[in-house]
């Protein structure tokens, strides 16, 4: 038994069809795994020695195009990190920022004397249940040890920042190291 349908709706099945062929086509490109980037051309992974990716969905995302303005940002970012501008302004954001970082470290100090002191050199006071399971004692030691370790590297990264604060007040171009 034959259906008749109008011309319009023939066309527009063939048309539905060849457009479902035409994504299914695209979606099936050939896929080449270059270390961890990924390419649909054939040449650059002949070049670079690429293998073909068979099997699995591999989802692409098309990359954007960077606009012509551009370039016309880059003269300011040529300048030098190590450049400073010694104006007022300057000074007082570098006052500010030493103020700042010298109550942080403040903070970050008292942190690790608490955490010193509830650690106690690896042995600490055992808590309730901890004298029946050894396992939980050790468990909190390691976790007071590992906030000891965080509380060090929070200190000595803020003394860093406040030598490189302080050192690079001076000339322009030097840093403390």
């Amino acid at each position: 038994m034959l259906i008749s349908l109008p011309p319009f709706a023939i066309r527009w099945l063939i048309a539905s069809a060849a457009g479902l062929c035409l994504v299914q086509a695209h979606a099936q490109e050939r896929i080449y795994r270059c270390g961890n980037e990924y390419t649909n051309n054939a040449q650059v992974a002949k070049n670079r020695g690429c293998k073909l990716m068979e099997g699995g969905n591999i989802t692409i995302v098309q990359g954007i195009t960077p606009q012509a303005s551009r370039p016309a940002a880059a003269p300011s970012a040529a300048r030098g990190g190590g450049e400073r501008i010694n104006s007022p302004e300057q000074r007082a954001r570098d006052s500010d920022a030493r103020a700042i970082l010298a109550a942080e470290l403040r903070k970050a100090e008292e942190r690790l004397a608490q955490a010193q002191k509830e650690y106690a050199n690896g042995e600490p006071e055992k808590q309730g249940i901890e004298s029946r399971n050894y396992q939980r004692y050790l468990d909190r030691v390691a976790e007071l040890k590992a906030a000891v370790a965080r509380a060090e590297a929070d200190v000595a990264g803020i003394r860093r920042e406040l030598g490189r604060l302080d050192g690079s007040s001076g000339t322009p171009g030097t840093a403390a190291k």
